[in-house]
């Protein structure tokens, strides 16, 4: 039986990059990685039996540049995975350094957010290659996901057609990273093409299964009009990691803040209970953007603060 270059490529770049990722990780990619056939459920991501298995992990972008900084208060506090910006691919180019640094701080690179996609059709061919370089890196890093972004609109108008295009370019762009054994998710965010609910769906519709998984940031998708607790049912056949993030109303700005795990309106016990009921065994990165202005709380003390929520609040450890 022929197996197309892609379809090698794809489950031996699987193999290679979870060869040494956590055992949790391993149960997403289901028991068949080879599949000539190409039956797009070998690839589906897979919740397996028993107890939930969340690993704790912490996104960099509250430190900006200071990669050196988030590492080793990450590491300090005891978080096992880290998610890194696209601005570490400029701030350490070569993918052995960041390897090793991680490595020697004892994190998991959980993974990397790259971007949103350009709909603007003079911009495509740039951003798929983009997002093909950081797949690139992330492979060469040792690192396991990819993150995406839907294009973003002031006005957040956007047409049936714009929102199938959309999860075309995310099939694409999954296929390349897969053929770096990358798999990507889409992050729903505020601002984007996948705000809501609603439009989060139309994307996900769109897009090929096999290789465009959900990152479900709960934070987002509250403030975007929906329960976290219910999408973590409705997608846990696609979910393949979460970020735990909290928000609260403000009277400035956009009307809404993020703030610490606990801190906010976010239901993050329900979250916690719905993923221990879809027996899920993968990652949940806690990410906070930014301390609000006037505070006087370092990086490091926000970590602290979610680390202690995670542990006492929702029964989880780090």
């Amino acid at each position: 039986m022929e197996f197309s270059r892609r379809q090698f490529l794809h489950a031996a770049g699987s193999v290679a990059a979870v060869s040494t990722a956590p055992r949790t990780a391993l149960a997403l990619l289901g028991p068949t990685l080879l599949d000539p056939a190409g039956n797009s459920s070998s690839f589906d991501v897979k919740q397996a039996h028993g107890p939930s298995g969340i690993r704790v992990g912490y996104a960099a972008i509250t430190w900006g540049d200071d990669l050196t900084g988030a590492i080793a208060d990450i590491s300090s506090l005891g978080y096992k995975g880290i998610q890194l910006r696209a601005n570490a691919v400029k701030l350490i180019p070569d993918p052995a350094v960041i390897k090793e640094k991680l490595a020697a701080a004892n994190l998991i690179f959980t993974a990397l957010s790259s971007g949103d996609l350009a709909l603007d059709p003079s911009e495509e061919a740039a951003s798929l290659a983009m997002h093909e370089d950081h797949a690139k890196y992330l492979s060469a890093a040792g690192g396991m996901y990819l993150q995406v972004l839907g294009t973003f609109r002031t006005d957040g108008k956007f047409t049936s057609d714009e929102y199938i295009r959309t999860g075309k370019m995310l099939t694409e762009v999954g296929k390349r990273a897969m053929d770096h054994g990358v798999q990507i998710a889409l992050h729903n965010h505020m601002g984007s093409i996948a705000q809501s609910p609603e439009q989060l769906a139309k994307i996900l519709d769109a897009a090929d299964p096999r290789y465009v998984k959900l990152l479900l940031d709960v934070a987002h998708y509250k403030q975007g009009g929906g329960d976290p607790a219910v999408a973590v049912q409705q997608y846990a056949h696609r979910l393949l990691f979460v970020h735990f993030k909290d928000v609260k109303p403000t009277n400035t700005g956009n009307g809404y803040e993020f703030v610490e795990l606990g801190q906010g309106t976010v239901d993050l016990p329900a979250v916690a209970s719905a993923l221990r009921a879809i027996h899920f065994h993968n990652w949940a990165i806690v990410e906070f953007d930014r301390e609000p202005q006037g505070s006087t709380r370092t990086p490091k003390e926000s970590a602290e603060l979610s680390k202690t929520y995670i542990e006492h609040t929702l029964g989880l450890q780090v």
